[in-house]
Formats: C-alpha cells, sequence, structure tokens
C-alpha cells in the first residue's frame, strides 16, 4: 500500500468534486491507479484520452508508481 497525491483537472475535476486529494492504493503503474480512479469516481474519459505526470513530468502510463508520488491526469483542453 502507498499514498499517491492526485490532481484534478478540467472535466476530471468535475466529475471528482475536488481539485485533488491523498489516496491509499496497491496500483502498481499509473494505468493501474487511473483503472482504479475511473471505476471509483465513475470518470468517463478513457485513459487514451488523457496524459499522465508523475511527479510533475509527463510520463508513460506503464510508470511505476511510489510512495508519495504525485500524479496529474491531462485531460484534452478546448480553447477558445
Amino acid at each position: 500500500m502507498k499514498t499517491i497525491h492526485v490532481q484534478y483537472f478540467a472535466i476530471l475535476r468535475e466529475q471528482r468534486g475536488l481539485t485533488q486529494e491523498k489516496i491509499a492504493t496497491t496500483a502498481a503503474t499509473a494505468a493501474d491507479f487511473y483503472a482504479e480512479l475511473r471505476a471509483r469516481h465513475n470518470f468517463t474519459l478513457a485513459p487514451e484520452h488523457l496524459r499522465v505526470a508523475v511527479n510533475e513530468e509527463f510520463a508513460p502510463w506503464t510508470t511505476p508508481l511510489r510512495e508519495g508520488d504525485s500524479l496529474v491526469f491531462i485531460p484534452p483542453v478546448a480553447g477558445g
């Protein structure tokens, strides 16, 4: 079990109702963690529509997670 800090932006923030939180997880990778969050919070965006940043750097979905990591899932940006 590890604690991960996650920040939510755009539609994910709206769907979760929070901008950030800390979550205890057994997820091994960023992909596993997003799958867990998606099931828990009914997120509508599929992973292929997001980018992931681990500790403030873009990273592959296969990035292993460690205690205290900070993740941001970045949805598409609507401009105007």
